[in-house]
């Protein structure tokens, strides 16, 4: 099997374009998840003092993810919610598409306390690929920032 659990930072034009490899689909939302809020900020200074649990759904494995990561940006608007911390309880089929439970760990954004990046203003379709390669998932995605 191969080890691949990280995610990286691909060139890209205008926009912040990521790739995520994982051992499995969940691991690789919570990487995705943990690769948009580095754009942000250093999330090392984040401490997981609130939870935030996140119950949705996708017509496909793209919109999942695009929902899961959509999710966790509306709530980072909404709240002001930093995240460091993901864990992704299950991605599984289910008639007219995917389920996914997840949660997010964080707390309130404070300028004092955190490094403020790049604000990610949306999750696109752009690029975006999620990959069964046997042993390993691989998701690509682009951020507008």
């Amino acid at each position: 099997m191969r080890n691949c659990n990280y995610f990286k930072f691909l060139e890209h034009t205008a926009d912040v374009y990521v790739e995520v490899c994982a051992t499995t689909l969940e691991k690789a939302f919570e990487l995705a998840a943990k690769a948009m809020f580095e754009v942000m900020t250093d999330t090392s200074r984040v401490e997981p003092l609130r939870e935030y649990v996140v119950v949705d759904q996708g017509f496909d494995l793209e919109n999942a993810l695009y929902r899961w990561l959509e999710d966790l940006l509306i709530e980072y608007g909404r709240s002001g919610t930093v995240f460091s911390e993901f864990k992704v309880d299950y991605v599984r089929a289910e008639e007219g598409g995917y389920v996914f439970r997840g949660r997010a760990l964080g707390e309130p954004f404070n300028p004092e306390k955190h490094e403020p990046r790049v604000e990610v203003k949306a999750v696109t379709y752009s690029q975006m690929e999620v990959l069964n390669l046997g042993d390993y998932w691989v998701l690509r995605f682009v951020l507008d920032i």
